[in-house]
């Protein structure tokens, strides 16, 4: 009797231990699996956190791509316009240099009823003394007016340069001067339109010197040599009451 109560307390408690093994079995292998599980969603964050991250880095990179476009399309726009502007400048340039050109070419201009080639400083010089003429500065123009047929001899002007020359002596009262520039003018420039203007001239600048014969042969000279021009009938109305 003790004996089959020992054998049957030995196989409860036998009994026990296993299922106590079992149990302690069964809890190690839900935590194990448990703890897979954890670490696959610690995995699975970290994976997604390093996507993540690497989403904002694309994005971050992707922003400063954009703002460096942008700033560099500033500069394009910028160059455009410096380049358009040195473009239409060095057009402008070019224009003003043509024009100015032009302006220094010889110009087609009437002189004394006929057409004639003169430059822009042949132009200026003789206007500028002709000016100082009109003006009344009859020395100033006198030394103009020289300097003027010494650098343009073959100047379509410089027969009237050299007529204004005479004039302006004429009109200083110095009329044997007056008288020389003339027969100068008469000498150099003999088919001149200004030629009985130059001969009227020296007929009165004899009268002025009370050298009548002088006067009366130089009207006649005029007369003579230019019968149509306008000096000539003066010259005529002249003698006609010169005694």
């Amino acid at each position: 009797m003790i004996k089959k109560t020992l054998i049957a307390a030995l196989m409860a408690a036998f009994s026990c231990a296993s299922l106590s093994a079992h149990a302690a079995l069964f809890g190690d292998d839900e935590a194990r699996k448990a703890i897979i599980e954890l670490r696959g969603k610690v995995d699975g964050i970290q994976q997604s956190k390093a996507e993540t991250s690497a989403v904002l880095s694309l994005s971050n990179q992707n922003e400063a791509l954009k703002q460096e476009i942008s700033r560099l399309n500033g500069q394009i726009e910028v160059l455009s316009n410096e380049v358009s502007n040195l473009q239409q400048r060095q057009k402008d340039f070019y224009v003003d240099l043509d024009n100015r050109l032009r302006k220094l070419e010889p110009q087609v201009v009437a002189v004394d009823g006929k057409d004639a080639m003169v430059g822009q400083s042949e132009q200026s010089a003789y206007d500028a003394a002709y000016a100082a003429f009109k003006a009344g500065d009859y020395k100033k123009a006198g030394a103009a007016f020289s300097d003027f047929v010494q650098r343009y001899p073959d100047s379509a002007y410089a027969p009237s340069a050299q007529y204004w020359i005479g004039n302006g002596y004429y009109a200083q009262r110095d009329y044997k001067n007056a008288i020389t520039a003339q027969q100068t003018l008469l000498k150099k420039y003999p088919d001149s339109p200004k030629a009985a203007d130059a001969l009227l001239n020296i007929a009165s600048s004899q009268l002025e010197l009370k050298d009548r014969p002088g006067t009366k042969k130089t009207l006649e000279s005029l007369i003579a040599k230019y019968p149509n021009s306008p000096a000539a009938q003066i010259a005529k109305e002249r003698l006609v009451n010169f005694k």
